[in-house]
């Protein structure tokens, strides 16, 4: 077992515990960040990855966790639409996404879900709103979360939110007291309750994602562009280009799975192995996009491989305007329509199990 014990000014040193030895000499990392140091996180030091299971002292325990909290966000199905926009909001509010999946809700997952409304009146009327489209359920991270997605959410009516929190999610996207945009718990004991719902820690799917598998392509975000804060911005792109984004998650992917789904490049690009580093040096996000205008396919939106090159042939594509490198180019995306739907598969059946 390793644990990271010391990192500053981007130097970094890590200690085999078990074996009481020295893993790692103090040595600068820049792909490394205090940020990415919370319980449960997954971290690339040199292509190893390390899963962060507890800090190695009260101390750093008090410096990096004693006020992180855990929270749920959820986008309801009016706001779906608008989904780049709120994911863009709450990364600028200085949350991060640890866990992400679009979701569609039975009646019973929703009647678990309004548990505390079972003697409400309009307890119907939220569950039939709730089940009619999609959600996304994200479990969001910072200091005093649940507080502060509270405030950002505004007040639950979003006339009121309009009056009294004119900036808030729910002024912005949401109609009225049932159709406001998101919800977020009141409470510690609401949200570990909920989020145990959406994203159960037993082991199984919670509820099932949106993938269609018909007329699909794949895209997947990669962890670069994730960590940077681009998510919202990449969806709210592809959405205004009138792709349609009918299923959405995150993974943590490790090398075994990237090199399973990227075995089609093994042996023929030459920066194979530095694809697969960046693949699974972080979340990524896998969407499912719904290709039915044969005229304009999502492929030749992404852009050539390299951002120099799509900057200079093509300026308005998806690595031209977020890509960095030939390898830290924001997105994959599926090269050959007939394995479009395989991707899709790899990511919403065979990884969402």
């Amino acid at each position: 077992m390793t644990c990271i014990c010391s990192k500053k000014r981007n130097n970094v040193t890590s200690h085999d515990v078990k074996n009481h030895r020295t893993f790692l000499k103090r040595t600068k990392y820049d792909d490394l960040h205090l940020e990415d140091l919370f319980i449960g996180n997954k971290v690339n030091i040199f292509s190893r990855q390390l899963v962060l299971l507890d800090y190695g002292d009260q101390y750093t325990a008090r410096q990096l966790g004693s006020r992180k909290e855990k929270t749920l966000a959820l986008i309801k199905p009016d706001a779906i639409s608008k989904a780049g926009e709120i994911i863009e909001i709450i990364n600028k509010a200085g949350f991060t996404i640890t866990k992400l999946k679009m979701m569609m809700l039975s009646r019973k997952e929703a009647t678990d879900f309004y548990i505390d409304h079972h003697s409400k009146p309009f307890l119907n009327e939220l569950i039939q709103f709730i089940t009619n489209g999609p959600v996304i359920a994200m479990e969001i991270l910072r200091d005093d979360a649940i507080c502060e997605w509270k405030r950002l959410l505004g007040p639950a009516n979003s006339g009121v939110a309009r009056a009294d929190a004119p900036g808030s999610i729910r002024a912005l996207f949401g109609t009225d007291g049932l159709r406001n945009a998101a919800h977020g718990p009141d409470s510690f004991a609401c949200a570990a309750r909920e989020m145990e719902l959406f994203f159960p820690s037993s082991g199984v799917c919670g509820p099932a994602n949106t993938a269609k598998f018909t007329c699909c392509t794949c895209c997947v975000i990669k962890p670069h562009a994730v960590s940077e804060g681009l998510l919202g911005r990449i969806l709210t792109t592809i959405r205004d280009a009138g792709f349609d984004v009918s299923a959405m998650q995150m993974f943590n992917m490790d090398r075994v799975n990237v090199e399973e789904f990227y075995e089609v490049y093994k042996g023929v690009v030459s920066e194979y192995n530095e694809m697969v580093a960046e693949m699974y040096s972080g979340p990524c996000v896998a969407l499912e996009i719904q290709q039915t205008n044969p005229a304009k396919t999502f492929r030749e939106f992404c852009g050539p491989a390299d951002p120099e090159i799509a900057r200079h042939l093509r300026p308005g594509t998806l690595r031209a305007t977020f890509g960095k490198t030939k390898i830290q180019n924001a997105v994959h995306c599926t090269d050959l329509p007939e394995d479009g739907l395989l991707e899709v598969q790899y990511f919403f059946k065979i990884l969402d199990n």
